[in-house]
């Protein structure tokens, strides 16, 4: 899984945002609860660095609910602030905006003791395709502001936007960098469909995630397919490569799910996506995908 791609305005994003943190107070990173590692990009990390940041831990009611207070402390721990937030809902929201105003307390204080009376607080949202960044400045802004599009990558240009009498924030395109670090970065952006199906084969992506399942969240995955305990082992325990027990078991879910075609062989390509499809919207149940270490 080579992937090797940037897009050209991607480049220019990156760009943009190094150039607009000169007006900005602090940054606001948007992460995906499920992947808060693999969904950081260490490029515009590595831009902001100097800033003071506040994560928001977007999607929270997809994962998992003791990995959600873990990865809060894994931040913490690192003098970062982390709220979970569910932006369909509105779940955090208004604990992200008294964690701006707390942040900046101090700060806002000192400006005001110079005369800079009213000045407003003003934070950069950034955030990869897919994590929500859009909904999250929807919700947090009370109204449809954000230009939310169906494909990772189409918020449109640079805006600010108005959350209080005291905050304002400016929305940034969603980037992806030039090469995933590993096969295990560019999976985790798989399942939770932030890279395009046309850049990585879907069945392989669903069995890669049919393993992790199988290994760490067992339970959902037999109650969702209807798969028997012993019927699994039986498959996992067979006097063949692991992979092709893996396999087995992925293509006992497609028989489950009726994906079958003439001849009585499984449709890999429609099973594939029906896995992908019921994690990403958390069918499945709660699943996070990165472990706190």
């Amino acid at each position: 899984m080579n992937i090797n791609w940037y897009p050209g305005h991607m480049a220019k994003t990156k760009k943009q945002i190094a150039e607009d943190l000169k007006m900005v107070d602090l940054v606001v990173e948007i992460l995906d609860a499920r992947i808060p590692i693999a969904s950081q990009n260490p490029d515009i990390g590595e831009v902001i660095k100097n800033k003071k940041k506040i994560i928001v831990l977007n999607k929270c009611d997809l994962a998992d609910e003791n990995q959600n207070q873990r990865w809060v402390e894994y931040f913490k721990n690192k003098n970062i602030p982390a709220i979970l937030t569910n932006s369909n809902s509105g779940q955090g929201i208004e604990k992200c905006i008294k964690e701006i105003e707390k942040f900046m307390k101090d700060e806002m204080k000192l400006q005001s003791d110079k005369g800079r009376i009213g000045r407003k607080i003003r934070a950069m949202v950034i955030g990869i395709p897919n994590v929500g960044k859009s909904s999250f400045i929807n919700r947090i802004s009370k109204k449809t502001s954000a230009g939310v599009g169906n494909k990772p990558g189409v918020t449109k240009q640079k805006q600010w936007i108005r959350v209080n009498e005291v905050v304002e924030l400016l929305d940034t395109p969603g980037v992806l960098w030039p090469k995933f670090e590993s096969d295990e970065i560019a999976l985790h952006l798989a399942y939770t469909g932030t890279i395009k199906d046309d850049i990585l084969e879907r069945t392989e992506v669903a069995y890669y995630l049919t393993k992790f399942l199988l290994e760490n969240y067992k339970d959902k995955l037999c109650e969702r397919y209807k798969l028997t305990k012993d019927t699994v082992e039986k498959l996992l325990n067979q006097p063949q490569a692991e992979n092709a027990n893996i396999y087995d078991v992925f293509l006992e879910i497609g028989k489950k799910r009726g994906c079958i075609m003439s001849g009585g062989s499984i449709d890999e390509e429609k099973t594939a996506r029906i896995l992908l499809d019921e994690y990403k919207n958390g069918i499945l149940g709660r699943i996070t995908i990165e472990w706190v270490q």
